[in-house]
């Protein structure tokens, strides 16, 4: 089986932007991953860069590979944030291959793309 760590913005956090629709979008990307015997651990994080779990969360256990959402990295506005999320993982999850989606539906997808042997 698969680990995977899926990190990814926080929709209720996000100032201005409407959240509704994103539960349903999550729960979509956990039944695939469910369907493709993958284990996720899902953390998500504010625009304020604060990550209370993220620096425990790798350390829990090995992950095979880090899902980092579309919403940490795409706008140029989150680069800082995006640094704040992928140093943390690269420092406390070495062996993670790393995997970047395009939506909350297409985790499953995007982990098992990821090299096996990076």
């Amino acid at each position: 089986m698969t680990t995977l760590l899926v990190i990814g913005s926080d929709p209720a956090r996000i100032p201005g932007y409407d959240p509704a629709p994103v539960p349903a979008a999550l729960e979509r990307g956990r039944d695939g991953h469910r369907a493709a015997g993958i284990e996720a651990t899902e953390v998500l994080v504010g625009p304020d860069g604060e990550l209370p779990r993220i620096t425990a969360a790798p350390t829990a256990g090995h992950y095979d590979c880090v899902l980092v959402g579309v919403g940490l990295r795409t706008p140029p506005e989150c680069l800082e944030l995006f640094e704040r999320v992928v140093n943390p993982v690269h420092r406390h999850a070495p062996g993670s291959v790393s995997a970047f989606g395009t939506s909350p539906v297409d985790g499953a997808e995007a982990a098992l793309r990821a090299p096996a042997d990076a």
